[in-house]
């Protein structure tokens, strides 16, 4: 990389005139880091939280974990663990020796810095959806596999939400690039339509290294300033059952010495990839992440690191996924004590099984939301448009489901649950008394316009209204939302020539040929 000087960062104006248009389109609520301020549910006793640490340490002395990355390898022999081939056993005291070294908070800072995210303590944020290799929206009224445009266009959503914090993977992967550039162009559309924190996959050396050095020219930052703290974060899947592959360690070692933020996320499928028990899950799930998580602490004390689960179970009648269930409920609250247990920030996520934008899908995304909620989740994954247990992202989906994130939202301002003189009221209680109504009086006049969540795709008519404007389903409602969006999207603002050194930097890469690929 080539240090390059800082440059200023433009705000307001064009993107301020941006977010009037927005509350032109629909009222939606102002950007902010909600604080849930909830005791979590806590279904484990002490004595159940002890017995599942003891239970991933014995995975982890006794059993061991699969590193199929030979660098990583040669550290663990470094730091003393047992290896045998591609299997390291780890003593618990060292692990936890290590895992204590990792934040319990910590910020990452975009290109723009008003968009800066707090990762840990009380904040819950929300991300889009990632990674679905298909699309769905009303007007193909079919699934098909995922493209440039519905990616980017995806991207414009994410950018519009005030209640979207952060730019995960590809919301859709477009399958019309091939593999080799499909970052570059992915990140470049990522890091000119959304000023929001972005992801780089650990997909091998080049990808990585690309993308850290976009996100640092987006910024306008000198070596020094990117690595001087986390401004992208990269987020890996164990291979479960209790293996780690080459290119995600690979990557999340790249990340960390660069001083960048790596989440680590087993994912578990009770009765399948894990066992079939939820607790037994949890177990094999801690033990896989905890495993990485002490190699890289090891490697750079005191480095951002995030434990993730995706603890779900199977139909047992079919052997696919499912989401939102009860059990998956459950594992996210028990994930949750155990993150507190290990002072680590935790990542959830907003998942369904349904294959379109229903009511199943709305009740199994928010039982998925709303247990991130009860756990204390610091990061939610797929909080916005997921369909078909990952397969599909859907626009609909993605604003019907920012309803619900704009509900919790609400939930947690305090305001809500505010106990001044004024929030109690007991003036106006004896100025209405028992025969009067409280619709004209001075109290509920001064804060009408404020005093309740109001929807923008949810209605609330009778169904006679409803019936008179054109009966008007919810997901035909988000499809026209949708339009309008993409109709009225502009660009947040970026400087001309940091704009172009993205685009050289993507044309030259893609001349070397991008990243090297299987196919």
């Amino acid at each position: 990389m080539v240090d390059t000087p800082a440059r200023k960062r433009r705000h307001g104006g064009r993107a301020a005139n941006t977010a009037r248009r927005s509350q032109e389109l629909f009222p939606q609520m102002p950007w902010r880091l909600p604080v849930n301020t909830d005791r979590p549910t806590e279904p484990l006793s002490e004595e159940g939280v002890l017995a599942i640490h003891d239970g991933a340490m014995r995975i982890l002395e006794e059993i061991g974990i699969e590193f199929y990355n030979e660098e990583a390898i040669e550290i663990f022999k470094e730091a003393g663990c047992i290896v045998n081939g591609s299997n390291v056993r780890m003593g618990r005291d060292w692990v936890m020796e290590m895992v204590r070294q990792a934040p319990a908070s910590f910020t990452i800072t975009p290109r723009n810095p008003d968009r800066e995210i707090i990762v840990g303590g009380k904040h819950i944020l929300f991300g889009n959806v990632s990674s679905p290799p298909n699309y769905y929206d009303l007007e193909l009224g079919k699934k098909v596999s995922g493209t440039r445009e519905q990616c980017a266009n995806l991207l414009r959503l994410t950018q519009h939400f005030n209640c979207i914090h952060f730019a995960g993977g590809y919301p859709v992967e477009p399958v019309d690039v091939h593999a080799s550039v499909r970052h570059l162009d992915v990140v470049f559309d990522k890091l000119t339509l959304t000023d929001k924190v972005a992801h780089a996959y650990s997909l091998g050396k080049e990808r990585v290294e690309d993308v850290m050095e976009m996100v640092r020219i987006a910024g306008g930052l000198t070596d020094e300033e990117f690595a001087a703290k986390p401004r992208m974060y990269t987020n890996i899947n164990s291979t479960s059952p209790l293996k780690h592959d080459q290119p995600m360690i690979d990557g999340c070692l790249r990340m960390i010495r660069k001083g960048q933020a790596v989440y680590v996320t087993p994912f578990t499928l009770a009765g399948a990839m894990a066992p079939v028990t939820m607790s037994g899950a949890v177990t094999l799930s801690i033990a896989e992440a905890l495993s990485a998580i002490a190699l890289f602490q090891y490697v750079r004390p005191g480095c951002a690191c995030v434990i993730g689960t995706f603890t779900s179970n199977v139909d047992m009648k079919s052997g696919a996924p499912a989401f939102g269930t009860p059990e998956y409920m459950r594992a996210t609250q028990m994930t949750g004590q155990m993150a507190r247990f290990y002072g680590l920030p935790m990542r959830a996520s907003g998942v369904c099984a349904a294959n379109i934008p229903d009511g199943q899908s709305m009740w199994e995304t928010s039982n998925s939301l709303w247990s991130a909620v009860q756990s204390g989740t610091n990061v939610v994954y797929h909080a916005a448009g997921w369909l078909e247990g990952g397969l599909i992202a859907s626009p609909e989906k993605f604003i019907m489901d920012c309803e619900v994130l704009q509900m919790i939202q609400r939930y947690m301002e305090p305001e809500v649950v505010g106990t001044s003189p004024e929030d109690i009221a007991f003036d106006a209680i004896k100025e209405v008394g028992p025969y009067g109504h409280y619709f004209g009086i001075q109290h509920t006049q001064d804060r009408y316009e404020t005093a309740f969540y109001q929807p923008f795709v949810s209605d609330w008519r009778n169904f006679e209204a409803w019936e008179l404007a054109g009966s008007v389903w919810t997901p035909e409602r988000a499809h026209r939302m949708y339009k309008d969006i993409l109709t009225h999207f502009e660009e947040p603002p970026m400087e001309v020539a940091v704009r172009q050194e993205l685009a050289e930097f993507v044309a030259r890469r893609k001349a070397e040929g991008g990243a090297p690929t299987d196919f």
